[in-house]
């Protein structure tokens, strides 16, 4: 088996190889919604080229998109380059995950995929924490059920929306301040952005903790979530496979409808 699994969030895009024993190769593209078939095979085929491999070895693709207008061009890459049919998380795939949330269909691929992704590894129950353009804290009880969850803007959509609606204050990038208190603008900024994340992250935790009533491992993933990393007690694991783990237990379950 050799495995192309790609992972489209709102800001960037993973493609993933599984040679069936280990993932052998990552890459991430900006998510661009109107890029084609052909420009993402021109861009893959030179990645591939790079790690000695060819499109004709990929023996199957698995596609999961939050973004809609995307997928039939990430559907067209694996029918006209890799001559496979994907499977696409949503189109009749079984995810193998009870998800008791009022409406079930509501809740998005990413979140499913990491909460499938973070129980082959993870015991008890979970809470979630997925650092991207938004941030959400999800649910995975005991049994491996998705129970629901919150949904916060991410933190560069807080940076973003500080330099456009003030006009005096600059685009700045992430970084961890050594001290709280700034001493200049683009410091009071990156502080309040930081540690104002960190302490949503805390906030949220307790009061989910609380809520459940029992105890509770918190995983951190996502592309900003290693930010966070020896910032909070909060957040017990950083875990960077988590979606694509659960991309590739998803294929394993369902391998058999592109047969």
């Amino acid at each position: 088996m050799m495995l192309l699994a790609i992972e489209q969030g709102n800001t960037n895009t993973l493609f993933a190889v599984h040679d069936g024993a280990e993932w052998i190769a990552q890459w991430r593209a900006a998510t661009e919604a109107s890029r084609t078939a052909d420009e993402y095979a021109v861009w893959l085929n030179q990645l591939l080229a790079m790690k000695g491999l060819r499109f004709e070895q990929l023996t199957g693709c698995i596609i999961s998109s939050v973004v809609p207008q995307s997928i039939f061009n990430l559907r067209n890459l694996a029918r006209r380059y890799l001559n496979l049919e994907p499977l696409v998380i949503g189109e009749n795939v079984d995810l193998g995950i009870d998800v008791r949330i009022a409406k079930p269909s509501e809740a998005g691929a990413d979140r499913l995929v990491n909460a499938i992704g973070a129980k082959l590894v993870y015991p008890g129950d979970l809470i979630v924490i997925d650092s991207g353009t938004a941030t959400t804290f999800d649910i995975v009880a005991e049994d491996g059920a998705f129970e629901g969850g919150l949904i916060a803007p991410g933190i560069n959509l807080s940076l973003q929306a500080l330099h456009e609606a003030a006009a005096k204050l600059p685009r700045i990038a992430i970084q961890r301040p050594d001290k709280v208190i700034g001493k200049g603008t683009v410091e009071a900024m990156q502080s309040g952005v930081f540690w104002g994340y960190v302490s949503l992250i805390e906030g949220l935790v307790g009061r989910i903790k609380t809520e459940w009533g029992g105890p509770m491992t918190v995983i951190g993933t996502g592309g900003v979530a290693s930010l966070f990393e020896g910032a909070t007690d909060s957040i017990d694991h950083f875990d960077s496979d988590l979606t694509i783990r659960g991309l590739l237990e998803i294929w394993r379950r369902n391998a058999h409808l592109t047969d």
